[in-house]
């Protein structure tokens, strides 16, 4: 029965970073991989990166690349999504999804567990 949590979200200007969290419970990393999701107002889910069990990160969008991250720290059993250079067009609110499978999935339906998610927020 895993649990997740989100937290980190809020109000940047363009151009600002921030670090999302991702706190697990009721199982570790070990054998689940872990999905970063994000949906903007008006539109579907879209997958933006997954780290796999082994630490592998899948990139699930071209917007990701030289701005996006997927840290993970294994004793705190805490998965983040750093983001930089932010941009309006990055205002959502941001999920995780755990897998129970050590491989990532490309879609949303591939997840057992979703947190509640994060909004954030990018105007000047």
């Amino acid at each position: 029965q895993p649990q997740l949590v989100e937290s980190g979200g809020g109000l940047v200007q363009p151009g600002g970073s921030l670090r999302l969290s991702c706190a697990a419970s009721g199982f570790t990393l070990n054998d689940y991989s872990i999905g970063w999701f994000r949906q903007a107002p008006g539109k579907g889910r879209e997958g933006v990166l997954c780290i796999s069990s082994s630490g592998g990160t899948t990139v699930l969008a071209d917007f990701v690349e030289g701005r996006f991250t997927i840290p993970r720290d294994n004793a705190k059993n805490t998965v983040y999504l750093q983001i930089n250079s932010l941009k309006p067009d990055d205002t959502a609110v941001y999920y995780c999804a755990a897998r129970r499978n050590r491989l990532c999935s490309r879609s949303p339906s591939g997840y057992d567990s979703w947190g509640q998610g994060t909004q954030v927020t990018v105007s000047s």
